[in-house]
């Protein structure tokens, strides 16, 4: 008999498991992303699990436009900053890109 035995440890000796960390995305994060971004990311900021995102991409239902390019999913981020409600540009000097009228 080999000396290395797989040996189960019991479930009441186990560490409690740690709670998933996700990451709070915020609007320059998004901005940052460039010009498209992969489905998962793009998942993780809509708030659905990875296997969530695939699915409704494939079904054509995903709550983003979204480019397929052979076996892969692109998502274009200024969809996802309009799906945000976030299209307004932002201009690196502060200036306002909506003047009011006078």
């Amino acid at each position: 008999m080999s000396d290395r035995r797989r040996t189960r440890i019991a479930s009441y000796n186990r560490p409690p498991a740690e709670p998933a960390v996700t990451r709070r995305w915020t609007e320059d994060d998004v901005r940052a992303l460039g010009v498209t971004t992969d489905i998962v990311t793009a998942g993780q900021i809509l708030g659905l699990s990875r296997n969530t995102a695939y699915r409704l991409a494939r079904a054509g239902t995903f709550p983003v436009p979204v480019i397929q390019a052979g076996h892969q999913y692109r998502i274009p981020v200024a969809g996802l900053l309009a799906a945000l409600h976030l299209t307004t540009p932002a201009t690196p000097d502060g200036d306002d890109p909506h003047p009011p009228a006078p």
